[in-house]
């Protein structure tokens, strides 16, 4: 896996544990709001598996943040 694709996930993670943190939301929380399962959230958070395009869409609604802050492009 390339270096940078690492990094992605990582950055990713931090972004989605950071806005669960402010939220005050678990794992199970987050993922009822926008419909995965509680696994596929844990795997997001350890870096195992990236949210798809449309994971990214509902967790930028939800947390109302854009699709670029989610993915380290922007800083809000």
């Amino acid at each position: 896996m390339p270096k940078r694709g690492l990094c992605m996930k990582i950055l990713v993670a931090e972004r989605i544990r950071e806005l669960m943190r402010i939220e005050n939301l678990t794992q199970v929380a987050l993922a009822e709001r926008v419909g995965v399962k509680q696994n596929t959230i844990s795997a997001w958070l350890s870096g195992k598996k990236e949210p798809c395009i449309r994971s990214l869409w509902l967790l930028a609604d939800y947390f109302e943040v854009s699709v670029d802050y989610l993915i380290g492009r922007a800083d809000v």
